[in-house]
């Protein structure tokens, strides 16, 4: 299958990654209804949109904004990133301490330990710091590495995104 890949012109492959890119927006914005994640549901506006220029935290806020960052993230095939930072989220809030455990449990073997599925880039001093927190499952298991990679896509992914086809359209949409 990927020697037939090679032979596809460029534009195609774009085409394909853009178009998954935006499923992919369609599927996130379902699981986030589910979770109840990200309440700013107001009108999205040009200035709204603007603002996330400006702040990734304010991006991460709009529903908008956390979709079109996820579709950016899964066209790099990076969106196991915004999916660990939306896992610590849900567990964080967590209220019933009987669940915890084995929600840390779940997401340590999802995103941290070596050859998970959708192994996070941490380094071994986070990944020990976190084993040795879930002995005691509370909120703040995974607030260490959790930070480590909202930094990472404020410093990395988040520059990235702005400058993408993703973002200039949804600021050109309001326009036209």
């Amino acid at each position: 299958m990927c020697r037939a890949l090679e032979h596809l012109p460029i534009t195609c492959l774009e085409r394909a990654k853009e178009l998954k890119a935006r499923f992919g927006n369609f599927l996130l914005k379902q699981e986030l209804n589910i979770m109840g994640h990200s309440q700013k549901t107001d009108k999205l506006t040009l200035e709204n949109r603007q603002k996330w220029s400006q702040s990734f935290h304010e991006l991460l806020l709009h529903k908008e904004g956390l979709c079109a960052f996820t579709a950016f993230l899964s066209s790099e095939f990076s969106e196991e990133n915004i999916a660990f930072y939306l896992a610590c989220e849900d567990y964080r809030n967590t209220k019933n301490s009987s669940k915890l455990c084995c929600k840390a449990k779940k997401i340590y073997e999802e995103f941290i330990c070596s050859d998970s599925p959708r192994e996070v880039n941490l380094d071994h001093e986070t990944k020990t710091i976190t084993l040795k927190n879930m002995e005691q499952p509370n909120q703040s298991c995974f607030t260490l590495a959790q930070s480590k990679i909202y930094t990472l896509m404020e410093k990395d992914c988040y520059p990235r995104f702005l400058k993408s086809t993703v973002y200039q359209e949804l600021i050109t949409q309001h326009l036209g």
